[in-house]
């Protein structure tokens, strides 16, 4: 036993304000293997328990000229492990928010590139069947889904009837519905 044991929580906090190692000693005796028990009940992590433990008294060392309890060291103690463990916890939840949103971005980037690959694909099948239309047939379907011409300007730029140019799309319409398939319900400028 050694002469430190005699003394109060409250006296070895003023000699270790003056940098008593000794009263450090006893103060982590008494407290350490209590403040360990008690963050293994926030924490299920027995290393990072310690670790909270560790710290705090390193805490205590590095501040102990600043330290200033009045009268339950053991309560002040206390309060600052779950402390100390609430904002480990806290600052682990916020990474693992941080990791999941850089995934869920990662993946709907992924998901973005896919769906834009699936789409040139289709794209480029759609202006190949196209590209088979008959000459004629071919600009003046071009003419109405590419460059947003009604039947009736299309007429006019090639000397045409209304009429012909409606017949010529719904033409091209059926073709290309007829090589498509389904393709053509996924694309609404068919």
């Amino acid at each position: 036993m050694s002469e430190y044991s005699k003394h109060t929580d409250l006296e070895l906090l003023e000699l270790l304000k003056v940098s008593d190692q000794g009263a450090f000693s006893e103060l982590f005796d008494r407290y350490n293997r209590l403040l360990y028990i008690n963050a293994c009940k926030f924490i299920e992590d027995k290393e990072e328990a310690r670790d909270v433990v560790q710290e705090i008294f390193i805490g205590l060392w590095e501040n102990r000229s600043r330290t200033y309890v009045k009268s339950n060291f053991a309560g002040f103690l206390y309060t600052i492990t779950k402390n100390r463990i609430f904002d480990r916890l806290s600052h682990k939840k916020v990474a693992f928010r941080y990791l999941e949103n850089a995934r869920n971005f990662n993946s709907m980037q992924i998901e973005g590139t896919d769906e834009l690959l699936r789409t040139r694909q289709l794209q480029q099948l759609i202006e190949k069947e196209v590209s088979f239309l008959p000459e004629k047939m071919r600009e003046i379907f071009e003419m109405s889904r590419k460059q947003h011409l009604s039947h009736r300007e299309i007429a006019e730029v090639l000397g045409l009837s209304e009429k012909t140019v409606k017949n010529q799309v719904n033409n091209a319409l059926k073709i290309l519905r007829a090589k498509l398939g389904m393709v053509v319900y996924l694309f609404p400028f068919l």
